[in-house]
């Protein structure tokens, strides 16, 4: 377990928060709700590029870390080893696909 994730139990632990992986997952849809209309926001639609990070779209980008952190460690996922193993997978990808740009899809 990692020191984010230590510090996030800690808290979690002290304030009794819910432990429920199926709570934690409709948590976090929702955060990256808000993190994605802050985003569309700001982006007048996906009209413009994003010019300035909002100080709500950072608390948003911080809320959703903190219940992907709960969740992880929740399910007891070391989060230095998984996104060790997601930059290995992406980087697989990108030796496959050289012409293709690599995300979640691909």
């Amino acid at each position: 377990m990692n020191k984010l994730q230590k510090k996030v139990d800690a808290f979690s632990k002290k304030n009794n928060l819910s432990k429920n992986p199926d709570i934690l997952i409709i948590d976090l849809t929702s955060e990256i709700g808000e993190l994605a209309k802050e985003i569309i926001k700001s982006t007048d639609y996906g009209t413009n590029k994003i010019r300035k990070i909002t100080s709500e779209t950072k608390s948003e980008i911080g809320d959703v870390l903190f219940v992907l952190i709960r969740l992880a460690n929740e399910l007891n996922v070391d989060l230095d080893s998984s996104i060790l193993e997601a930059i290995e997978k992406y980087s697989k990808r990108k030796k496959i696909n050289k012409s293709k740009k690599i995300g979640s899809g691909n």
